[in-house]
């Protein structure tokens, strides 16, 4: 068949006063000049899409901290490779963050760096002749603090912290192990058994590991209970940490806890399925609210953490529509 000839200068068009339209004046972002405030930049923002979901991230967890509800970092090692553990134990310290729970690559360089003030190997270097990840300190120190744990019945995290700060390591305070069990919050550890370097440790016992890690998915069952009008956020960890927060959430809802309306956020370099799905989406389908913001971990979580401290003071979105009007 032939097309049928079509005339368009029939086509109808409509006022654009009368359409309804996703973007407005007022949403832009404004210039700034040289020397502007941290709040200045954060009223600066343009009010949509990830901008938005930064400032309403902050404004959630700032209310969460004033009304004192739950606040769970989950992360992997990376977001402390890349140099944010300060930022950590701050939250820590002012109460903004009321529990984290990390990977099992997460003590290990935790740990480095409260020892040593340094950590994160060149694996390409030491692999060829079997070298890599055969550090002697920081396999005895965290296999022995499996050990202890699983005599105590005590959680792996729970005795890291405790271990550093009875240790008196010369940078104890860039720990946020020590700072979590300084603070009285839990902290937990959720291994998974031949992925870390110091399972590679003649002193690594799988069965105390299991168990201490074991006891830690049991806390941080206790403290998802606990989430309803609070926040978890996960920061950098694609698998480990979606699956154990997913099997703690059901556990929890399962002993009869309702957990609900609670704000989920996932950061991350990319976008991955389990965050996406086991953090973001699926937890708040009954309530609740979930954000993804995507970017590097050592400009992002600092320029949410900045967020943060500006909303305890005065909500974002509060400052937004006074410049506005």
């Amino acid at each position: 068949m032939k097309p049928r000839f079509i005339d368009p200068t029939r086509a109808r068009t409509r006022k654009l006063g009368m359409l309804a339209r996703k973007v407005a004046q007022d949403q832009l972002a404004t210039p700034l000049g040289a020397g502007a405030s941290m709040s200045e930049f954060l009223e600066a923002l343009p009010d949509t899409l990830a901008a938005k979901d930064l400032c309403d991230l902050a404004n959630a967890i700032a209310s969460a901290r004033r009304n004192r509800r739950t606040v769970l970092l989950m992360m992997g090692a990376h977001p402390l490779k890349v140099g944010l553990g300060p930022l950590i134990c701050a939250l820590i310290r002012d109460r903004t963050l009321t529990a984290i729970a990390t990977n099992g690559a997460a003590i290990i360089h935790d740990f480095e760096l409260a020892f040593a003030g340094r950590t994160s190997e060149d694996v390409a270097a030491e692999l060829a002749d079997g070298s890599f990840g055969m550090v002697e300190e920081t396999g005895a120190f965290l296999n022995g603090a499996a050990i202890m744990a699983a005599e105590e019945g005590a959680g792996l995290g729970e005795v890291v912290g405790r271990e550093i700060v009875r240790a008196k390591m010369k940078y104890h305070h860039a720990s946020v192990f020590a700072a979590a069990h300084t603070a009285g919050i839990p902290a937990t550890v959720h291994v998974t058994l031949g992925a870390d370097i110091i399972h590679m440790h003649p002193r690594a016992d799988g069965a105390a590991i299991g168990a201490a890690s074991f006891a830690d998915f049991h806390r941080l069952t206790a403290v998802v209970a606990g989430l309803s009008r609070g926040a978890v956020l996960n920061l950098g960890s694609a698998v480990v940490m979606p699956e154990v927060f997913l099997k703690a959430l059901n556990l929890a809802r399962n002993l009869g806890n309702k957990v609900e309306r609670f704000t989920a956020a996932d950061m991350d370099f990319v976008r991955h399925y389990r965050p996406r799905m086991n953090v973001v989406e699926r937890p708040t389908m009954g309530g609740g609210r979930g954000f993804m913001l995507t970017g590097h971990h050592e400009l992002m979580f600092p320029l949410l953490v900045a967020a943060i401290r500006e909303a305890i003071a005065r909500p974002l979105r509060a400052r937004k529509k006074s410049r506005r009007s």
